[in-house]
């Protein structure tokens, strides 16, 4: 893995903004193809709905990491809290601030929330797995030891080998591209069938939820918080019940108005 593709000058193109780009992207065109099936004429908000939630979601899930998660570090730090490109991004953050974005944005153009975040749950899960490509080209998000001969070992210049030095990391930021990729193919196939409206948003905050608390096991750039959980553990377990809650209450509204 290499952190730049080239110079120009002494100006670094870094692949962790090529690929984080790229996922923006593939999320806008994912979620142009899966709005033109609705036939509701909602695709054509997708480029500044996608520009709102991932300038947003950019904000959010920097000002998440920070306070939530290296406050420690960056409460003497505070000029480096812009530089984005050194790591540090929280995607439940990320998603948070952009939900909240995006809902305004659907309230303003009078479009129905429900089936909307429905419509786009597969394009916000492919566009993370591809920001996923984006950490492991910088060597964030990184996994903590293997204790053994196997493991990801990254370059000098990454956070990965500031903390750990060359010892073998697990490959965290790989294996949740991966599994992001998986949720995708759920939600597609979830969303064949006839759904409550919502249900399908629901099911992809839950499903990120379950696989964040777990891969946080083998995550090396956080600490113990509480009751021997990390932050990312006790914020996924409290976004999983919530989630929980409104697609079992969903599923309730939908049977008694089909009644």
């Amino acid at each position: 893995m290499h952190q730049y593709l080239f110079f120009i000058g002494d100006f670094p193109i870094r692949l962790y903004g090529i690929f984080f780009s790229l996922g923006i992207i593939s999320g806008c065109l994912v979620g142009y193809f899966l709005l033109k099936q609705e036939m509701k004429n909602w695709e054509t908000h997708i480029l500044d709905f996608g520009l709102t939630i991932a300038f947003t979601g950019i904000i959010g899930g920097r000002l998440w990491d920070v306070f939530f998660f290296d406050w420690a570090y960056y409460h003497n730090h505070l000029w480096e809290i812009p530089f984005v490109w050194q790591g540090g991004m929280s995607i439940q953050g990320g998603v948070i601030f952009a939900s909240v974005a995006g809902l305004i944005y659907l309230k303003q153009q009078k479009i129905p929330i429900l089936p909307f975040a429905d419509a786009i749950s597969p394009a916000i899960i492919i566009g993370q797995a591809i920001g996923r490509i984006a950490n492991f080209m910088n060597g964030d998000a990184f996994g903590h030891p293997t204790g053994m001969n196997f493991g990801l070992l990254y370059p000098h210049t990454t956070l990965a080998y500031h903390t750990y030095g060359a010892e073998p990391l697990w490959p965290a930021e790989v294996w949740e591209c991966q599994a992001d990729l998986l949720i995708f193919v759920a939600l597609i196939f979830y969303r064949s069938f006839p759904h409550a409206k919502g249900t399908a948003f629901c099911l992809y905050i839950m499903l990120y939820s379950i696989l964040r608390f777990f891969l946080e096991y083998i995550r090396g750039d956080y600490q113990i918080l509480a009751f021997g959980l990390k932050s990312a553990q006790i914020t996924s377990l409290i976004t999983f019940i919530f989630a929980l809650i409104f697609f079992l209450y969903l599923l309730y509204q939908d049977k008694k108005s089909t009644k």
